[in-house]
């Protein structure tokens, strides 16, 4: 490995830069540090050096180029909600619904940790955009990390090295990212994010979602704040475009919580009934939407590259997934088989094999009681390997967004698909999104969880003052999209109503004809319905009973859903924006009509 260079040759003039970076070593004490450039050579680099200090290992390069195996800590497998703070000067601008540290205490608590803690090790400058380069939507961030592991995922997740540092010039606008494994006890573990300062500091853990700080951090908990404070949207959503037969495209924006089947829909096959028509992915999971000069809704995905889930991936449920991760991917906490040149997890195509090692370098055979992959086994693969890539996914002025879809898990009350009246009755439904848990999960099954527009645990600042950033939008979207609620998981006796997975171009279809006025439907209480005939079924074998179970709107079930809604309005205080609760209680009344 070639000689890294030091702070001493930083490959940038940007006084602001080399300042902080300084700071930051002066603090953390590493023993060099390494600038990345994003290049071809650093790559090499980088790989062959983890693997020699055994942090990745290789895997079959003939049948998986370009792929490596990591594993995690076993006490630091997925993100930790109750250690990650927003840091605002006061607690109210944080609100109810986050963890809440004041500034000066966090930089406190967290320099302590932080004094000496690269001592022995490297610091890697990483320079990366969120955004495609040179877009006036994309934001530059540096994040400072002893972690080689997360430099070889930001490679992949951003655009990462000299593109990021020429887009920055001399600014000082960039996000300033702090990050160390340190020892990776969990007593010793921080998230916090410094809105007013443009600051994440991260440390005590090596896991992908509190350490790639481009991710969660920045596009989403920091992103919220700015797109607030500069008039955008910082949103969980995937970006797709539905591409008819005779080339009409239509972009949409959709907001799933977890197991939602988020990353299915981005990437989703259309069945045969609709030969011709294509789904295009723009974004999996990230969304930042501008008004353009046309009054229309824009989108750009900030990320390059897919964080995914492993288990539940397969042929049948994500072909494109599986088509993506072939090449250029770092899998994270997934099973190995015996000669430590594949990964297999829980859902995987094909038999499940007999003898492998588990997550956490165990020999494990299939009568074993765990899993063989955790749960939340990760791989971490390039934007570029999807075979359905939109053409525009680096369109620097990003795509007209049609539709906003958001989405839950519910076993009952909410249909198939329905369409708000309006922009502020599309927010409500956003702001009263939430998901059933299952027994595995909770021990109790039904009850649900609110997580509003799919932000409960990534909005930076005060929901309420969120919900209030929603609306006001309205007034700067001349042309705003239409808003939708999907379910694909209500039941009858026990059974699901509907088959998911890529019959959900169905619904699509109708979403997309609906935004564009070219399809009817029937007016509910609680917003439109397709009526009988106005969705494709052709082809599906799926009776007329069960569309009609699937799409109905049952009055004494609303009527139980919008009074549990009050509890997390009240949550809120006189922070919930009047216009949605007198939605709840307008809806509540004509429900009460009904019954």
């Amino acid at each position: 490995m070639t000689e890294p260079r030091n702070s001493t040759t930083a490959p940038t003039s940007n006084p602001h830069l080399i300042q902080w970076v300084k700071e930051m070593a002066a603090l953390c004490k590493p023993d060099r540090i390494v600038w990345c450039d994003g290049s071809e050579d650093e790559k090499t680099r980088l790989y062959e050096q983890a693997v020699a200090e055994g942090v990745i290992q290789e895997l079959d390069q003939k049948k998986l180029p370009g792929c490596y195996y990591a594993r995690s800590n076993p006490n630091d497998v997925a993100r930790v909600e109750h250690l990650t703070f927003i840091c605002t000067p006061t607690k109210d601008e944080a609100g109810p619904t986050n963890n809440w540290m004041a500034p000066d205490e966090a930089y406190r608590k967290l320099g302590g940790l932080f004094d000496g803690a690269m001592k022995g090790r490297t610091m890697y400058v990483v320079p990366y955009i969120m955004g495609p380069a040179g877009s006036e939507m994309s934001k530059v961030g540096i994040e400072l990390t002893d972690s080689i592991y997360v430099v070889l995922n930001m490679r992949i997740m951003t655009r990462m090295g000299k593109i990021a540092l020429d887009m920055l010039g001399d600014a000082n606008t960039f996000n300033r990212g702090l990050h160390s494994t340190l020892d990776v006890n969990p007593e010793r573990r921080y998230i916090c994010h410094f809105p007013q300062d443009n600051t994440i500091w991260s440390i005590g853990s090596g896991y992908g979602g509190n350490v790639l700080l481009g991710k969660k951090c920045l596009a989403l908990r920091i992103g919220s704040v700015l797109g607030r404070d500069e008039g955008w949207l910082a949103e969980h959503m995937l970006i797709l475009g539905v591409e008819s037969p005779e080339g009409q495209m239509t972009y949409v924006a959709a907001a799933f919580p977890s197991a939602c089947g988020k990353t299915n829909f981005a990437m989703m096959i259309p069945p045969k009934r609709f030969n011709g028509w294509k789904i295009w992915t723009v974004g999996d999971d990230i969304a930042w939407m501008r008004v353009g000069p046309d009054g229309r809704l824009w989108a750009i995905n900030p990320e390059a590259g897919y964080f995914g889930v492993a288990p539940g991936t397969s042929m049948q449920s994500n072909p494109n997934a599986m088509q993506t991760v072939l090449k250029d991917t770092i899998f994270t906490n997934v099973a190995l088989t015996p000669d430590k040149g594949d990964v297999w997890w829980e859902g995987k195509d094909g038999p499940i094999p007999a003898d492998l090692i588990d997550w956490q370098g165990r020999p494990w055979t299939n009568a074993s009681p765990e899993k063989a992959a955790h749960p939340n086994s990760r791989f971490t693969a390039p934007a570029r390997n999807n075979p359905c890539l939109s053409r525009f996914a680096d369109d620097p002025q990003g795509v007209p967004i049609s539709a906003i879809i958001f989405g839950g898990r519910r076993a009952s009350t909410v249909p198939l698909v329905l369409q708000s009246f309006n922009w502020t009755h599309g927010v409500f439904l956003g702001a009263t999104l939430g998901s059933e848990t299952t027994a595995a999960a909770t021990g109790k099954v039904g009850v649900v969880r609110r997580d509003p527009m799919a932000m409960l645990p990534f909005c930076g600042y005060n929901m309420g003052d969120y919900f209030a950033h929603w609306l006001k939008m309205q007034h700067k979207i001349a042309n705003p999209p239409k808003i939708f609620m999907v379910n694909w998981f209500r039941q009858h006796n026990g059974k699901f109503l509907w088959p998911g997975f890529g019959e959900n171009m169905r619904v699509l279809k109708w979403i997309v004809d609906r935004a564009r006025v070219a399809r009817g439907a029937q007016e509910t209480i609680m917003g439109w319905v397709p009526r009988p005939g106005d969705l494709d079924l052709s082809g599906l074998d799926i009776s007329d009973e069960q569309i009609h179970e699937a799409t109905k709107i049952d009055y004494r079930e609303w009527k139980t859903e919008l009074e549990s809604q009050a509890e997390f309005f009240d949550k809120l205080g006189d922070r919930m924006p009047r216009p949605l609760s007198l939605w709840r209680e307008m809806l509540l009344a004509r429900v009460a009509e009904r019954l």
